[in-house]
């Protein structure tokens, strides 16, 4: 049954988990303004892995956790490509990347700036580490890496 429900609050019983669905595999819900434009949608993509164990070819060995992630690959020392399980519905898509390292000094993220690495179907992460926060970025394979997707 296809319909719109209006209200201000939507919420759970106090004993039960609020559930939206679309219809649309591995497609988030939408948000929309008052003018039924989309402004947005709930994360389209995100996948929790461990960089240290990941295989190459592309697979799940190693992620903890995902959403519309089909597999990680491998791409050498801190090199990363998630592949969506759902295309994105372009390149245009918001990221974010986090991982850590288990020693001592400064870690940074840095993504591969070559436009060819964000693609609708993959996004190309790199981890970096670095001894101070001046000092020059030494790619690692870190024991954790989280990416979130969003479009």
């Amino acid at each position: 049954m296809a319909g719109t429900v209006v209200a201000d609050t939507l919420q759970a019983a106090s004993t039960s988990t609020l559930v939206l669905k679309n219809g649309v595999a591995n497609t988030p819900p939408t948000i929309q303004d008052s003018a039924g434009t989309q402004i947005g949608t709930f994360c389209r993509a995100w996948v929790n892995f461990n960089g240290t164990t990941v295989t190459s070819p592309a697979s799940m060995t190693g992620v903890n956790g995902s959403f519309n992630v089909s597999s990680v690959l491998d791409g050498g020392t801190g090199d990363y490509t998630v592949n969506f399980t759902t295309a994105m519905p372009d390149a245009n898509y918001a990221f974010s990347v986090m991982s850590v390292v288990g020693t001592a000094g400064f870690i940074g993220n840095q993504w591969i700036a070559d436009a060819a690495h964000i693609t609708s179907t993959s996004l190309r992460v790199q981890a970096g580490y670095r001894q101070s926060s001046a000092g020059a970025g030494t790619a690692v394979d870190s024991p954790e890496v989280s990416v979130a997707i969003f479009r």
